[in-house]
């Protein structure tokens, strides 16, 4: 196939990878804007090299004319979560999602490889809307915490190095990190709620010191300047060392005064 011709032939790929990206990232948003923990942390993607496709196709002699029906990774996303039972939930997520197919899922959480690979995989028919019509693509969707995508991503630059025959000694050695990184991961559940009230204060406070901030510009368009400037100095100190009801007393503060200012 000429280059022409793959790129011709990679563009649906990309463009579903694109609109994946974005899908997922909007739920990601809608529960950040809901004051919701978010059980997506971050959403990647790509389209397989060509030099990837051609290596697969080799190795598990796939014919030319059934590439896009026999290899399921040319379009790949990959959503990472803080804790391992945010997989369900996205998994879940997934299956009630009216606008792709599931073909089939594949637990490598459960079914743990031998290499110590976690990852939980979901193959889907999603279609994209070409100029020339619609086009239905396989692609997949790889689930994972942050810490089994670090090990993932060693073991695959482990495995480009070495061939896909890496030592005996170095793959004991991997082995021993993924479960150790595994062992990270249940810790962490141990300790979620904490880090999920520690993460939803944060965002609450986020959202305080915004709405002060906006307040404070509308103060000084009202030709309030000296009581922004005071406010500002306020605002400095709390954000270091004041709590939630400090900085919801001098948003208060700042909105009497605006309704004041006003008449």
């Amino acid at each position: 196939m000429a280059i022409k011709q793959w790129k011709t032939f990679l563009m649906p790929y990309q463009q579903a990878v694109e609109e994946l990206k974005i899908k997922f990232k909007s739920i990601r948003s809608e529960f950040k804007f809901r004051n919701e923990y978010s059980p997506i942390e971050f959403v990647t993607g790509r389209v397989k090299e060509v030099s990837s496709i051609l290596e697969k196709v080799k190795k598990f002699n796939i014919p030319m004319d059934k590439i896009e029906y026999e290899l399921e990774d040319i379009a790949g996303i990959r959503i990472m979560c803080q804790f391992v039972d945010d997989i369900t939930k996205v998994v879940n997520i997934i299956r009630k999602r009216k606008d792709l197919s599931i073909l089939y899922e594949k637990d490598y959480i459960t079914n743990v490889k031998e290499s110590g690979y976690r990852s939980y995989h979901i193959i889907i028919k999603y279609p994209v809307n070409l100029s020339i019509g619609c086009k239905e693509i396989i692609s997949e969707i790889q689930i994972r915490t942050l810490g089994m995508n670090f090990w993932a991503t060693a073991e695959h630059s482990l495995n480009y190095k070495y061939k896909e025959l890496i030592p005996p000694n170095l793959k004991k050695k991997l082995k021993e990190a993924a479960d150790a990184a595994y062992q990270l991961d249940e810790l962490m559940m141990q300790i979620k709620d904490e880090i999920k009230d520690a993460q939803r204060l944060f965002g609450v406070k986020s959202n305080i010191v915004s709405n002060i901030n906006e307040s404070l510009i509308s103060l000084i368009s009202l030709g309030r300047v000296k009581e922004s400037s005071n406010y500002q100095l306020q605002l400095t100190t709390l954000i270091e060392i004041g709590d939630i009801n400090q900085l919801n007393s001098l948003l208060l503060s700042i909105q009497r005064d605006i309704d004041k200012y006003k008449k």
